[in-house]
């Protein structure tokens, strides 16, 4: 009985890892599809949050909705596969989990049109913020704090066990990710810091995933030894 629970118990856990593990790239894809096909989009100027907006704007609420779900059912998973390590195995999968509902959040408050996009809207900022592009901004906020937050919690854990590359890719992630963001602030208007937070974004959601992925071989081979 013990050992038919553990095996569901094992199976559960892989289920939950592996559904972060598609989260990243299911969400970056869709972005992708999007930017290449949405007329008027352009990436340097207009924030992925945007897409949310017009006619399509529903493929952009559903990214947001689906791979925060994902991504809280695999910091489910990180937290159940987790060793006893301090502040870093408890905080991590916590603050991944947090980003996964800040995503989920952000797809039901859109950012605003704004610069061109969609088609119609005028050019350059919108003259005043709506109430739930605000709401917006501000769980869009936590879930950026929470995957730097997870970055570096993950990359404190890896460090003290041993594990350099991955430490160095965790902390590296996020320092990566908390630059790009504080850029398009101290240089507001710039195409290439928003090329850049936009690429940041892809990777901190990547390592998320790659994260959850490695885990989930962990998971597998544990079970097969």
């Amino acid at each position: 009985m013990t050992e038919n629970l553990a095996t569901t118990a094992g199976r559960t856990t892989r289920t939950l890892l592996m559904c972060g593990a598609v989260a990243g790239p299911l969400y970056i894809v869709v972005v992708l599809l999007q930017m290449l096909t949405r007329d008027g989009f352009d990436i340097s100027r207009h924030p992925a949050s945007m897409l949310s907006n017009g006619d399509q704007g529903w493929i952009q609420i559903a990214n947001f909705v689906v791979s925060g779900l994902l991504f809280v059912a695999g910091a489910i998973g990180l937290h159940r596969e987790r060793d006893p390590a301090g502040w870093a195995g408890t905080w991590g999968p916590q603050l991944v989990g947090v980003c996964g509902a800040g995503m989920v959040a952000a797809a039901f408050f859109s950012a605003d049109p704004a610069d061109g996009f969609p088609p119609g809207t005028p050019l350059g900022p919108p003259t005043d913020m709506s109430t739930h592009a605000m709401v917006h901004f501000l769980v869009s906020g936590v879930a950026f704090l929470s995957l730097v937050g997870a970055s570096f919690a993950f990359g404190r854990r890896f460090a003290t066990a041993g594990h350099r590359g991955w430490a160095a890719f965790s902390m590296a992630t996020g320092a990566l990710f908390l630059a790009a963001w504080i850029s398009i602030f101290t240089i507001q208007g710039s195409r290439v810091a928003n090329v850049a937070f936009a690429l940041a974004i892809a990777l901190a959601l990547a390592w998320a995933s790659l994260l959850a992925a490695y885990r989930l071989t962990r998971l597998s081979a544990a079970a097969q030894a």
